[in-house]
Parts: structure tokens; sequence; C-alpha cells
């Protein structure tokens, strides 16, 4: 799933989260400010617990100054249980209406104790291919 793209990773409460956003061009329509990307996540456990992924918040910023804010359970439909070693790996996507944007986040992690901690998601940039948007308009 990884290539040779952008890479923002964050150690975060024992969570190795890495993203890698691409733009889709075949799914963006630059004439009516509609920029699809996507984005490639990693979540190691490093650490010695067990914890499950109960929930996630991701605020989303483009580059005319829109900002919104995504709550949901899990990640893709799912609450992954991650052991002391484990991986997920899962892929995303967001619109934004502007060729260049950001966005950052929190996983929301219960661990088998019933404990809950916060893991923060890097913030990671999201950039149209510039001749993407030139062939497009």
């Amino acid at each position: 799933m990884f290539t040779r793209r952008p890479f923002y990773y964050r150690l975060s409460e024992g969570m190795r989260i890495s993203v890698r956003p691409h733009y889709l061009p075949g799914h963006s329509f630059p004439p009516l400010q509609r920029f699809v990307f996507a984005y490639d996540v990693r979540i190691e456990n490093i650490s010695r617990r067990a914890a499950q992924l109960m929930s996630r918040r991701w605020t989303i910023y483009d580059s005319i100054g829109e900002e919104m804010e995504v709550v949901g359970d899990g990640v893709v439909g799912l609450q992954p249980l991650l052991n002391p070693g484990d991986v997920h790996e899962y892929q995303s996507f967001c619109v934004l209406k502007s060729p260049r944007g950001w966005m950052e986040g929190e996983y929301y992690f219960r661990t088998l104790e019933n404990t809950y901690f916060t893991a923060i998601i890097p913030r990671f940039d999201l950039v149209a291919d510039p001749e993407w948007i030139n062939d497009e308009e």
C-alpha cells in the first residue's frame, strides 16, 4: 500500500501512525472545485498493551479557508483490536474545494483494562498535482 509518495508519521501513546496521501485526478473535477484525495493509513501498536480503536476525529482544512470536522466510530466501519505488534491498514478519502489543504486528527482507543487514551494522527498535506489541474481546466 505504501509507495514513493509523501509520508507522514507520529508516535503517540505507543501507536505509530503513518499516513500517505495522494490526489485522485480521475475522481476530481477542478472546474467545479472538486479535488479528491485518498490517504493510506497504517496504525502499528508498538506498546505492551492491547487496545481497540473505538472512534476517530479528523479536522480537514483547504486553502480557501474551509474547515470541516469528521467524527465517527472506528475507521472505515471497523473497530480493530491491536495487540502488541499488530498493524491495521486502511484507505479513505476526502473532498476539498481547492487543490491544497491538510488534515490532522485523533484516534480514541480503549485498553483491555477499560481505560481510554488518545493517539494523535500527524498533520499531513493534501496537494493536487499541478499537471492534473491544468489538464482538466
